[in-house]
């Protein structure tokens, strides 16, 4: 079918799949602080958990999470393969060794034969093929039949809005990735019902239609007992609740996070709670066990079926959250994000998968969604007294997409503002029994960037307003700089502004501050934002000490933090910038963003001992990238694409022993340049990756690292 002939995605379909993505959001935050309580123990200390209880345990609530992250990540195995409708189990498989870095990033890493996820992790690495890696034949049911298989599957079921059966039948692909047997059955049905939630929201129809995707009698047998319970509780939930832990308690099934109780918990909770969002994961929560994955899986379900008019009964659980979620991957960049973002990847996938068109905002804040913020919040470093007293989308009253920034008693003296994060927390996690998934990162926004924006002025009365970033100095400090006070006059206003040079450091927050010579009370909307591209000039240290309060155990810095590594070994050097060490294959530190597009990556590197060294450009992960190396006597321009390694280029190349070499990889268009020492060594062409990241590979030794810089061309 021509393109310009194909449908448009409906806006029904855009709106029940951000829904559902709010929902998972909510569902996951709601239940992250009680994750790992006993239910007697919620009982006892809350009664009933009907709303965010993060602050009563010294929690945040906005953290990394394995339900978020390996839900919107496994599924772009879709994106990064062109968006097959008949994807396999081995194709994902290798998309979670793109995006998962060991030991660090997106899965609970407890260990072979204690986490599934870790063991088919290992069984993926050490070259067993999914579905293999998942199987009760490898892993045996106390490893296959845990929860994962479930919690993953939400992003699956939305980018095949109304169409169970293909919904499923990629769920079964994904879920067998790391599970097997009754475990594999419950996502397929899961994601059956998400499906067809789109178009269907009667309760028993969607469990009947979920149970045509089960494959085992044991697990329609249990729906079955949990359907007639429901039936005889009435309202009283607890006594469900009751019979679950007599009958389907943690003590009768193998392993640590069994499938079965915490399936019966969702199925529960989801029909006990109606048509009522609140009270179903109310419900969820208060029951324990798997407390997070269980209301994130009910909070999409719902949040599909119910839509946004279903989130917005009872009490304000958007508001908190601020769309705000961490999709902790190798491909740091994409790391901070927010609901929208990931909904316009989700509906991308939908369309193509569909044979529909789908036009996302071309700028990264467009605020198109009912209520959305983006994550924009009022400043929580603002000094002084806050002017802002509201925050808003223009949409929310019908006169189009755009922040909404109220303020009152704007003065000198008296400044309002908002700003949106863009890279990790400098402040410690929380005290709590929960566990924790560390937030590994790159920054979205980086200096020498252009940023882009309207803002719009109502009236001819408006206060000034300026941008502003958050960063980390060379102590580790925050320190802000501040952007030329702009003028907003009535309507919509252009602006332009080149953040500054950090040096290096990474940026933190990016906001906008409003104030004014005399009394003004008001609004003004951010009606879009963006930067994209390379940096003009983005440079680390390149000096001999980077900084004259660098010792030898400064070994982790923000800055250093702004790389994501799958090298073993990764620090700062007294004597240069960093040391890339990795005693195996494949050891990647990478970077940047994916609207990196046209850029020079370089580095003095030392060659001493290594089997492979070099740059790397456009990483898309860790496993897809280009790389300008020198190894086996040969400079190469090299290609990593999953499995495959492909040598696009290669020429002699003879150095002498603890050589300073300085590398500049070059990427432009389809153009693909290795440089050392301002010679042009080897070219090539390929255009399988348009943008990416860049940073350094090093396999089979350590190499010292001068400076970093990028540079757009």
């Amino acid at each position: 079918m021509n393109t310009a002939s194909r449908p448009a995605i409906t806006r029904d379909v855009m709106d029940k799949t951000y829904a559902g993505v709010l929902g998972k959001l909510i569902g996951v935050y709601l239940g992250r602080a009680v994750e790992g309580w006993f239910y007697e123990d919620i009982e006892r200390v809350f009664g009933e958990v009907a709303y965010y209880v993060n602050d009563r345990v010294n929690w945040p609530l906005i953290v990394p999470d394995d339900d978020i992250s390996g839900t919107f990540l496994f599924y772009r195995a879709l994106e990064d393969n062109g968006f097959p409708r008949d994807i396999a189990a081995r194709t994902i498989g290798d998309t979670w060794l793109n995006y998962i870095v060991e030991d660090k990033t997106v899965l609970w890493w407890g260990g072979l034969g204690r986490s599934t996820e870790h063991t088919a992790y290992l069984r993926l690495k050490n070259g067993t093929d999914a579905p293999a890696s998942g199987s009760v034949a490898m892993n045996g049911r106390g490893m296959a039949e845990q929860i994962g298989s479930e919690i993953f599957i939400d992003t699956w079921a939305m980018a095949n809005p109304g169409d169970p059966d293909r919904a499923a039948a990629m769920a079964r692909e994904a879920a067998s990735v790391s599970h097997g047997g009754v475990a594999i059955e419950a996502a397929c049905l899961l994601a059956a019902m998400e499906a067809a939630a789109f178009t269907e929201r009667h309760i028993d129809t969607l469990l009947d239609l979920g149970l045509r995707y089960n494959r085992d009698e044991s697990l329609a047998r249990l729906i079955g007992e949990v359907r007639e319970h429901c039936a005889k509780a009435g309202d009283d939930w607890r006594a469900v609740r009751r019979w679950l832990g007599a009958e389907h308690g943690y003590e009768r099934y193998p392993g640590n996070c069994p499938m079965v109780p915490n399936h019966a918990v969702l199925i529960a909770a989801f029909i006990l709670g109606g048509d009522d969002f609140q009270k179903g994961l109310k419900i969820a929560v208060s029951s324990g066990w798997d407390t997070d994955c269980n209301a994130g899986n009910l909070g999409a379900l719902n949040g599909i079926r119910l839509g946004l008019e279903g989130l917005a009964t009872g009490p304000d659980f958007r508001g908190p959250v601020a769309d705000r979620l961490y999709v902790v991957g190798a491909d740091g960049g994409e790391c901070v994000s927010d609901a929208v973002i990931e909904t316009r990847r989700v509906l991308r996938a939908s369309a193509a998968l569909g044979g529909l068109t789908y036009e996302a905002p071309k700028t990264r804040f467009a605020f198109e969604f009912p209520g959305s913020v983006q994550g924009f919040e009022p400043c929580p470093l603002h000094l002084g007294a806050q002017g802002i007293t509201a925050i808003g989308n223009l949409n929310e009253s019908g006169e189009g997409n755009g922040l909404v920034l109220a303020y009152k008693a704007l003065a000198p003296g008296v400044t309002g503002s908002v700003s949106v994060p863009t890279f990790i927390d400098p402040k410690p996690r929380g005290v709590s029994d929960t566990s924790y998934f560390e937030v590994v990162a790159s920054p979205s926004l980086y200096p020498t960037q252009t940023l882009t924006a309207t803002i719009r002025g109502f009236g001819s009365d408006n206060p000034a307003g300026r941008f502003f970033i958050h960063y980390f100095d060379e102590t580790d400090q925050l320190k802000r700089l501040d952007g030329p006070r702009l003028a907003i006059g009535e309507g919509d206003n252009a602006i332009t502004w080149q953040v500054p040079d950090t040096e290096g450091h990474p940026i933190h927050r990016l906001g906008l501050q409003l104030e004014a010579d005399r009394r003004l009370t008001g609004c003004v909307a951010l009606v879009d934002l963006d930067w994209s591209g390379a940096p003009e000039n983005l440079h680390f240290g390149t000096s001999r000490q980077l900084s004259p309060k660098l010792t030898p155990w400064d070994t982790t810095t923000f800055w250093t933090k702004s790389f994501v590594s799958s090298a073993r070994h990764y620090a700062t050097d007294i004597y240069n910038t960093f040391t890339l060490s990795h005693p195996d294959g494949e050891g990647v530190i990478t970077t940047g963003t994916r609207d990196w597009t046209d850029y020079a990556a370089a580095s003095e590197l030392v060659l001493e001992l290594h089997e492979t060294v070099g740059l790397v450009a456009r990483a898309r992960g860790h496993k897809r990238y280009y790389a300008g190396i020198v190894r086996g006597g040969e400079a190469q321009i090299v290609k990593r694409r999953d499995r495959a390694l492909t040598v696009l280029a290669s020429v002699p190349y003879a150095f002498e022993e603890n050589a300073r070499k300085t590398f500049e990889l070059r990427v432009e268009g389809d153009a693909i340049k290795l440089s050392i020492d301002g010679i042009g060594l080897v070219s090539a062409r390929d255009g399988d990756y348009a943008s990416g990241g860049a940073g350094f590979l090093i396999e089979g030794g350590t190499v010292p690292a001068l400076g970093f810089s990028v540079r757009r061309i």
